[in-house]
């Protein structure tokens, strides 16, 4: 029977959380050659590799498996040093690694965790992804938890209905006067610049696939949510924006909706590994508590 050795464990999670075998060692108080090393005993025991060596390093699927494991363990270890204190020699907090879409982070999510991550003493590792391939994160052993669109779990996990983040298409009025004398058409929006997050952010294909207008469309691109809203400030181009983010600019009327009431409302999932311990339960309570008067309810 194979016996886990918990420190080749941790420097595989270390090399993948870190993207890089420098940092690993870094982060482990070793010397990179020890992290190798590490590595590849840990491959011998196994039979086969756990990673690929790319840059950045990349899990195979036993590698995978064995963060999925690694993670889970760290989580119940924990449980099990708050119940026998004596166990945890070092006295540091727990690091949670999560990942999430950017506008939650630039929205609700700082107010929904805040007192809670003080009161568990609780370090969080946020990783940012669209909410649209955030659970590939979850799947390939890099988190123990995500907030992302798609309802399926992976295998070990749950997932949990948060509500929906609403966003409207949004523009200055300058733009608007410039690009739309006559008023704002559904089929003017593709020739009209506008602005994307990023390669997987497919937000605004939906939005104008809803109205009917099909194929490519003139965009800039903008990989964060801050920037996005400065951008659309500026007269660059028309985006979707989070409702939640704006609302200040829409009362002064700094932004203005294109199509009037035609929001698009993004459903938002807690996905967590089942064997995650006393503190993923925690959290998600915390979670649905926070976000049942943030979000959007969906039916």
């Amino acid at each position: 029977m194979l016996m886990f050795d918990y420190k080749l464990l941790s420097a595989l999670a270390a090399v993948v959380e870190q993207a890089g075998f420098e940092r690993a060692a870094q982060v482990l108080g070793l010397s990179q050659s020890a992290i190798s090393q590490r590595i590849k005993l840990l491959e011998a025991r196994v039979g086969q590799p756990v990673l690929v060596r790319v840059t950045p390093p990349a899990p195979t699927e036993i590698g995978r498996r064995l963060l999925n494991h690694v993670q889970q363990v760290r989580l119940l270890e924990r449980d099990l040093q708050s119940l026998v204190p004596a166990l945890d020699e070092e006295g540091v907090p727990e690091r949670l690694r999560i990942a999430l879409n950017a506008d939650s982070l630039a929205t609700w999510w700082a107010g929904a965790v805040g007192a809670f991550c003080a009161e568990q003493h609780l370090l969080l590792d946020l990783v940012v992804e669209d909410q649209t391939v955030g659970l590939k994160r979850m799947r390939a052993g890099e988190v123990a938890a995500c907030v992302c669109a798609s309802e399926r779990p992976v295998a070990g996990a749950r997932s949990v209905l948060l509500g929906a983040m609403r966003y409207r298409a949004l523009a200055c009025p300058a733009f608007i006067t410039r690009h739309f004398p006559e008023g704002v058409r559904a089929d003017q929006l593709a020739r009209t610049p506008a602005l994307v997050f990023g390669p997987d952010d497919f937000l605004q294909h939906r939005y104008l696939a809803s109205l009917g207008v099909e194929g490519g469309f003139e965009h800039h691109l903008c990989p964060s949510s801050e920037g996005f809203i400065r951008l659309i400030e500026a007269g660059l181009g028309w985006g979707l924006v989070p409702e939640l983010q704006v609302r200040e600019q829409l009362e002064r009327g700094e932004l203005v909706e294109l199509l009037a009431d035609k929001p698009i409302d993004v459903p938002l999932y807690w996905h967590h590994w089942r064997n995650g311990g006393q503190l993923l339960g925690l959290l998600t309570e915390q979670l649905i508590a926070a976000t049942s008067s943030t979000l959007q309810a969906v039916n």
